[in-house]
Order: structure tokens, then sequence, then C-alpha cells
């Protein structure tokens, strides 16, 4: 059998919160999910914008509004200064639509990743003045760490306007206003919003000071659908306040009130509006406005969000999908170079163990050491941590290599490239992304590294599940070791991965109808997982499709009819003919071919449990 931890342990109506039992009366199944993710009266499931948190919790808002609100009255020239990933793009985007209906005079200028790195920095201001002689800087998802970049822009006479939602443990940049969740001095109870979350309350809260005083507005409202994008693009957290935010940008996508970016966009995925859901803001369209700010520039991504051009809008998207493939075929070639690595590190673990007692495998180990410090500069901990580095590596694609490395072995992995691969030497810029498992809070780990070394790192910032730093290419070794220190201080169990379930699924679960009534029952995603169920069935019959794909046909007690199964990238090895009987963990798929429906088991983990 699968070990598996269960979310919620009801069984029956009664063992529920009370305020679920009559949902339960209607499906036990989602009234169990829901109890699962801690849901416990009615109300935090609402969608209403209404349910909204107000804006006025957000420390510094109301000087943010006030300024603005004079900036487009006199007609200053605003400069909104963004970052180069969806969330940045969607910040961006969302405020030159809205700012621009108010009447505003306004630009933006994204950081190009390979030239000037990530915040507002003295460089990026500079570029800013020099191109559009700003008499405002607004940064949207960054900036709450730019303390250089804030003095650059105010020794010009700029005010600087910082609305973030990354981390930090110091002192905020003495900007003229700093909007942030997460900076110290706020207590807004939702810590999850992401950047263009934070600026759609700046702009909401402008748009109602403007409307009560009678000036040029707009309903910020109309530009849910970036906001869900960011906010799913960019793995937030989705507790009630994002979850509304989510669910009406979803919702107007599937009407096609939205920009003609995101529908070119589908269009070019060959995904139909009106059936998009959550999940896909993540798989379908950041991807591809993520390709924009990894392989060339967001400028392109920013601005196929903007066009009001059909036609414009196609050539962008277009230009976007050919970026995105070019982003897998480097992604693809450095995860198979990395995987690689760990593989031969593993194996040099094995011939350690093996061998530590003959003067052979001594040489053998120091020989594998020497190899990979030289042409690699790699270091890997089998416990602990994967920390990768090559010469010739894309800085563009490093945190997407990282998170894979982090699913595949389940470790806080953190992969490296050059800032710039025409300059690799000792005391050149190397760039590492960073993506962590539940348990180890990855910028926090890299703080406590900086903290016990401060020359080590030149910069970093991010969240508990992502982060990125910079540092010395002759620091690599050092900082492996360092990072690995901190990881030694973590509990052993942290390292296990937990794998849950929603439990057992009733016979009459296994219908279309349920699987279509789950798939938009709520808005999943991170911090709201999707459902996730497990059961024991009788295996009908199997087939090996292109000797990786493992189809199922299962009889389930009660259910009168066959039911199919996938599961992808299987490990035909591991598979026993003589199945009779499995345990699966699976997800409830609806699978569409020749313009038919049918219920698909999507299995994420199997256990035979009987042979025949």
């Amino acid at each position: 059998m699968l070990n598996l931890t269960p979310r919620n342990t009801s069984t029956r109506i009664d063992e529920l919160p009370a305020a679920l039992q009559p949902l339960a009366a209607q499906s036990l199944t989602l009234a169990r999910l829901y109890a699962g993710r801690g849901i416990t009266a009615p109300d935090e499931l609402e969608t209403g914008l209404s349910g909204l948190l107000p804006a006025d919790m957000l420390h510094g808002i109301t000087e943010a509004v006030r300024l603005l609100d004079i900036a487009i009255d006199d007609g200053q020239r605003i400069l909104i200064v963004g970052d180069f990933d969806c969330d940045g793009a969607t910040s961006t985007a969302l405020m030159m639509r809205a700012l621009t209906k108010m009447g505003a005079v306004v630009d933006f200028l994204v950081p190009d990743r390979f030239k000037y790195g990530y915040g507002l920095t003295p460089e990026i201001v500079e570029l800013g003045i020099a191109t559009f002689q700003p008499d405002m800087i607004v940064t949207v998802d960054n900036g709450i760490s730019s303390h250089e970049g804030v003095a650059r822009a105010q020794a010009d006479g700029i005010t600087v306007i910082i609305t973030d939602h990354h981390l930090t443990t110091k002192e905020t940049p003495p900007a003229e206003a700093v909007v942030n969740p997460n900076q110290l001095a706020c207590t807004f109870t939702s810590k999850s919003l992401v950047g263009v979350g934070v600026a759609f309350y700046v702009l909401g809260r402008l748009a109602k000071l403007r409307r009560d005083a009678g000036k040029s507005t707009v309903q910020v409202s109309q530009y849910l659908d970036l906001v869900a994008l960011g906010t799913i693009a960019d793995v937030g957290v989705l507790d009630k306040n994002n979850r509304i935010l989510v669910h009406h940008g979803l919702s107007a996508i599937r009407q096609g009130r939205c920009c003609m970016g995101i529908l070119a966009l589908l269009e070019q995925a060959g995904r139909d509006p009106k059936q998009l859901h959550a999940q896909d803001f993540g798989f379908v369209l950041g991807p591809r406005i993520n390709a924009a700010g990894r392989m060339d520039n967001m400028r392109i991504g920013i601005e196929c969000l903007l066009t009001e051009d059909w036609s414009t809008a196609q050539r962008l998207a277009q230009e976007l999908e050919q970026l995105n493939r070019t982003r897998r075929h480097v992604e693809g070639e450095m995860r198979a170079q990395a995987d690689s690595i760990v593989q031969t590190l593993a194996t040099e673990t094995d011939i350690e163990i093996d061998e530590s007692t003959s003067d052979s495998g001594d040489d053998l180990t120091q020989e594998v050491n020497t190899q990979f410090a030289t042409t690699h500069k790699t270091s890997h901990t089998d416990t602990r941590s994967i920390v990768l580095y090559q010469d010739d590596w894309h800085q563009g694609v490093i945190g997407i290599v990282a998170g894979r490395l982090k699913e595949s072995h389940y470790l806080p992995s953190i992969v490296f490239a050059p800032a710039d691969t025409e300059q690799t030497g000792e005391d050149d810029a190397i760039k590492g992304s960073a993506r962590s498992i539940a348990g180890v809070h990855i910028r926090d780990a890299i703080e406590q590294v900086a903290e016990r070394q401060p020359d080590l790192i030149s910069h970093f910032g991010g969240h508990a599940m992502a982060a990125g730093l910079t540092l010395k290419r002759r620091n690599f070794e050092a900082f492996v070791t360092a990072f690995n220190e901190v990881m030694a201080q973590t509990d052993d169990d942290v390292f296990a991965e937990q794998k849950f379930t929603d439990g057992p699924l009733q016979a009459g679960d296994f219908s279309l109808w349920f699987a279509e009534h789950l798939a938009d029952a709520s808005i999943w995603g991170h911090g709201f997982a999707p459902p996730i169920f497990d059961g024991v069935f009788e295996v009908l019959s199997f087939k090996i499709l292109k000797d990786k794909h493992l189809k199922l046909s299962l009889r389930y007690p009660d259910v009168q009819y066959p039911i199919e199964a996938i599961c992808f990238n299987f490990d035909n090895d591991a598979w026993d003919y003589r199945a009779k009987k499995v345990h699966l963990l699976f997800q409830l798929d609806i699978n569409e071919w020749n313009g038919k429906q049918s219920l698909q088991l999507m299995v994420k983990d199997l256990a035979v449990v009987e042979q025949g």
C-alpha cells in the first residue's frame, strides 16, 4: 500500500465542523475537501468582491494614493519600473492601463535581466532618467530592498513610490511611500498578495479617491484578468483574498472580458477561453509571458498585455510562443546536464561508502571530486540540498531547472549561471535561483548564510519557496559549504516528502458531472491544494503507451462501469504485469477525444497490492 497522509480523517457528516454539515448533506466529499483545507464556515468560500480585505489595512497606501493623485492632476511624468517575470509584467500592464485611463502621463521600463539584474538599481534609475525624464517612479513587484536605487532617484528630485510583496527583515527604503503587505510595519492580514495584487489595491484606492472627488477615474476591477494571471503564475498562496481575485479574473476571461493579449496567447496554445481553469494560468499563459523575460526582454510580454489591436496581439503572442519553444529547448538541455551531474555525484557517494578502506577507492573519489570542482563547479549533499553551476548555463531558465530538481529529488535546489556568459572569471558575478520544499524557508536560509559570512553574497531576496541571489564565481564553493551548514540544522523529517490524500471517493463521485463540478467548486492551487484521492482498484486490463505511459482499465466497488486511468512517464520496469489490484493516488480528470468527453484518473502514485 502507498504511504499517504490524510488531509482530513472525517468519514461521516457528524465528524465535520458543524457549519459544513449542511454542505456535506449535498456532497460529503466536497465538504471533506474544504475541511481538509482549513475551511470551517461556508462564508470562507464566498467569492464576492465585497469579501476582499479593506485597502486601508495596507500600510503606506494612503500616502501612495495621495502622491499619485497629485501627479495625475499636475501632469507629472510617471515611470513604472517592473520586474521581468509574469507577476512583474501583469503588474506593469495593470498600472499602465489604469493610470492611462485616469489621465496620467505614464511610461514603463523593465530591467533586462541580462544587463541590469533585478530591482530598482541605480543603473535602472539612470536609464529611466535618460530615456523618460520622470518626475515620479513607481515600482511594481520590486523595490523593497532597493535603498541605493531610491537614493539615486531622489538625488535628481524624483518622487519614489514602492509597491512590492517580497519579504524583508530590514528597514524599508526611505521612499516617499512604500506599499508592501510584508514590510515590517504592515498589519494587512493577508501576506499572500503578489505584486499585481498590491498594484490592484493601490489603483483601486486611487480610483475611489478620484471618483469621490469627481475626477477622471476608471473601474479597476475590469482588469482582474491580469491580477488572476499574475497571482497564479507567481505561485501566490490561495487564501480567501487571493481566491476572490482569481475567481473574478478567471470568470472575466471565460466570458471574453479580458485583454486581447490573453486571448491571443490562448489561441496560440489551442485553448478555449470558455474552458479555462485556474491552473492554466500557471501552465499555459504564465510560461509564455515568462519566456519573454527569460530569453529576451519582458517588453514583448507587456506590450502583448497592453495592445488593443487584435492583429498586433496575435503577432506578439506568436513571438512569445516561439520564445517559449526556445526556452523549452534550452531548459531541456540544462535539465539533462543537471540530472547527469547529480547522478554522477550520487555515484561518487556510493564509491566513497563502498570503498572507503581501499587506497584505489580513495584515489578514484578524489579524482571525481577534482573533476567536478574544476570543470562543473558543482556541489551536492546526499540528503540536504542540490547546488549546481556551469559556465555555459543560461540564467533565464535556472529557476525552472531548480524547480525540476526540487521536484524530482525533494531537496532544496539552487542552480547558478553566469551573469554574463562572456565573463566567467573568478571575480565575475554568477546568479542563482533557488526553489525549496515545505519546511525550508529558502530566503531565510540564504539570509543566515549572509549574516554568518557578510562578504559571500552580493544580493539576495525572495520568498519561503523561491529566492534569487548573486555572488562572485570564486565564492561558489564557500557558499555551498555555508548553505549546507544551515541545512544541517534542519530536522531530518523535513526532507521526507509527505504525500497527502483527500481519502477515497464515493461510488457516485466517479462521474463526468462530479469531475466538472469539482473543477469549478473552488480556485485550486498553491495553498489551496487541488483535490487528490486514493483508493484500491481491480485491474481489468493495461497498456503501455509509447514505452513510457501506463494506461489502466479499472473496477471500483459499486461502480457499474470500467474506470480509465493514465500514469504518465511511468517506469515500465516497475510495473508488475501480474497486478490484480492496485492502490492509486489520483486526481479526477476529463479526457477529450474526437469530440467526446470521458472520466479519467490521473495517477500520481501507484502500488500493486495483489497479484493474479
